[in-house]
């Protein structure tokens, strides 16, 4: 099969492809400069996050119903003493709607509302900002491929976190949920537009299985095991550009993120999906643009 292609396409790729990707110290640094300005022209967006969580059993296959809610949210940074500079951020979110419909105070401590997002997290970028690499390691794997042949890959790895994994029971006290931390290294991918520095994909998985000891004390009032196991913890985020007009502006902003977590015993596996829609502005007290 043959096709014609224009010749300024040929040489604008030819061009892209053979500029020699940056050391990655650099690369690093233009991306987190980009990323603390994200996070700056961030904070006068809001949107609207739908979650929906699946159950799995044996196989992947769902199990029982999914649960849908939906969210306001936006982006809060924190901004370090010395230069102003954003050194961390969170999502910051308020659920509106519980499977279509407006909250119940029962939502609060249902077991059903053990997978509802939490009104704060940590958002997923903040890692690469220089406050907060340490225990982590950059390298860059030069152009992607395909349709991703536009962008510089840079893998990482993460360390063990020192100490034994937790199981705690929930903290806004669903019956019968528990907040876990496994210290089990992790690896991934982050995909950047070449030319700008802004991130478009992140990728990030366990580097291992994970394994942690339950207390006596939660094993006799829950009735679970003594060790847990985790065998996938798999995240994947894409970003997408978003126009505003009045004035005119474009940002990459988050589309979607999926998250799969298999547990081979213990815990329930899941199946997570995250949606952005109607982003808007606000530009001054009581002006919103779409």
């Amino acid at each position: 099969m043959r096709w014609a292609i224009p010749a300024a396409l040929v040489l604008a790729t030819a061009t892209l492809t053979a500029q020699a990707a940056p050391d990655i110290d650099t690369l690093l640094d233009r991306v987190s400069a980009r990323i603390a300005d994200y996070y700056k022209r961030a904070q006068s967006v809001v949107c609207i996050e739908k979650t929906t969580v699946q159950a799995l059993a044996s196989g992947f296959t769902p199990s029982g119903f999914a649960r849908t809610t939906e969210s306001e949210l936006r982006v809060e940074p924190e901004v370090g003493d010395d230069d102003g500079s954003a050194t961390n951020a969170s999502f910051v979110r308020q659920v509106v709607k519980v499977n279509g419909k407006p909250p119940r105070e029962k939502d609060k401590k249902d077991r059903a509302g053990c997978t509802d997002p939490n009104p704060l997290s940590a958002e997923p970028l903040a890692f690469l900002l220089p406050a907060n690499r340490e225990g982590y390691r950059f390298t860059t794997s030069g152009f992607g491929k395909g349709k991703d042949r536009g962008a510089l890959v840079i893998e990482f790895t993460a360390a063990n976190t020192e100490g034994e994994g937790k199981v705690v029971e929930d903290e806004r006290g669903h019956e019968g949920c528990f907040n876990v931390s496994i210290p089990t290294p992790e690896r991934g991918r982050i995909w950047v537009d070449a030319i700008n520095y802004q991130v478009l994909r992140l990728e990030r998985h366990l580097a291992g299985i994970g394994e942690l000891r339950v207390s006596f004390a939660l094993q006799r009032k829950h009735n679970l095991p003594n060790y847990m196991t985790i065998e996938r913890h798999d995240t994947t985020i894409r970003y997408r550009p978003i126009a505003f007009t009045d004035p005119d502006e474009a940002m990459l902003l988050p589309e979607s993120i999926e998250t799969v977590v298999i547990w081979r015993n213990g815990m329930e596996s899941t199946r997570r999906r995250q949606e952005y829609s109607e982003y808007r502005r606000f530009l001054t007290a009581g002006r919103i643009v779409k």
